[in-house]
């Protein structure tokens, strides 16, 4: 198995890290989305996050992992071999982190009919595609503005309902697809569908280091992982072990987290300013701070971590005014000070 850098070690770029760290922590968040330029460790980051997610319980025996506790009417496989009522063998899955690769087509993405078992028993069978093998993990597009309008549509009615619903063949085959879409790309070779940018619950910025000692620093990581992985991974093994401590920890805290009134009137205060629209700016804001909190360890949600969530949640549903040139991350700032001083 090819070694995968390690996510601690990975260099600046705290934004991106922090928002995968929320969406780790609170899947419902929608995704999220990273907008930069080459080589600045964005696909790195969503490998390493593979490394790096708490083992999940999945149902023994199932080929689509589902969870031990969900509706067995749900997978194809549970609704015929599970008797509801009865005790289920529950195993650990490693959770997934998917690649959807750019050239992929319909039905490696959503699952086709198993031509194999078709020709030589003559049986109709399905063969899941990326959407089932993403099922509670993480679902990676790399360059996701340069994805085919196919799938982009595809990809929009399965976020939208959590299942994926295939008809081939005679075949009718429908199996939960709950996964964190992460999407990477670089403006200048594309503008993302509004309608899939939308469903990404953040979207962060990243840019190549200006400052020389963390441009060194980058590089000698690197050349250190190249040229012994297994001495690099030795050293970083520590810091990955905390930070998944840190989500296991947050993911049990993160329920508890209620938000008094001043929050919640602080978040829709800061949506009206930058003219949001919709309302759902205002939820992703709340589930944001709210990981953010239980990142921290802290007992309540404060105006802290809902300024530090807001340019990860709203700066992509800005609306364009013309007038104004300024860049989305300013008018983000601009928004904050007027509204929090």
């Amino acid at each position: 198995m090819r070694p995968v850098y390690p996510f601690s070690a990975i260099v600046g770029q705290d934004e991106m890290k922090r928002a995968l760290l929320v969406a780790c922590v609170e899947p419902r968040i929608g995704g999220v989305m990273v907008f930069g330029d080459r080589g600045t460790g964005k696909s790195t980051a969503v490998r390493a996050l593979a490394q790096l997610l708490p083992p999940l319980k999945a149902t023994a025996d199932c080929p689509w992992h589902c969870n031990p506790v969900d509706d067995p009417a749900r997978c194809p496989h549970c609704s015929t071999h599970r008797v509801p009522g009865t005790r289920v063998k529950a195993v650990d899955f490693a959770a997934p982190v998917v690649d959807l690769p750019l050239g992929a087509t319909e039905d490696r993405v959503v699952g086709a009919l198993d031509l194999e078992r078709a020709l030589t028993r003559g049986e109709k069978a399905f063969e899941p595609g990326l959407l089932a093998r993403a099922d509670r993990g993480f679902l990676y597009i790399d360059e996701v503005n340069l994805l085919e309008d196919h799938l982009v549509d595809v990809l929009l009615d399965v976020a939208a309902s959590g299942e994926n619903i295939v008809e081939r063949e005679g075949l009718s085959v429908r199996h939960p697809a709950r996964f964190v879409l992460v999407g990477s790309g670089n403006p200048e070779e594309g503008e993302l569908r509004p309608q899939l940018l939308d469903r990404f619950g953040l979207s962060v910025d990243v840019r190549t280091p200006q400052d020389i000692p963390s441009r060194i620093e980058v590089i000698r990581r690197r050349d250190a992982f190249d040229r012994d992985p297994k001495a690099f991974l030795a050293n970083w093994q520590a810091a990955d072990a905390a930070l998944r401590n840190k989500i296991i920890k947050a993911r049990k805290r993160i329920d508890a987290l209620e938000p008094d009134q001043d929050i919640l009137e602080l978040i829709s205060r800061l949506c009206l300013a930058i003219g949001s629209d919709g309302l759902r700016g205002e939820l992703t804001l709340l589930r944001a701070a709210r990981a953010l909190a239980a990142l921290d360890g802290a007992k309540t949600i404060t105006a802290t971590h809902v300024r530090e969530a807001a340019p990860m949640a709203l700066r992509h549903r800005l609306r364009r005014n013309p007038l104004d040139d300024t860049g989305s991350g300013a008018r983000i700032e601009r928004a904050l000070a007027d509204v929090m001083g």
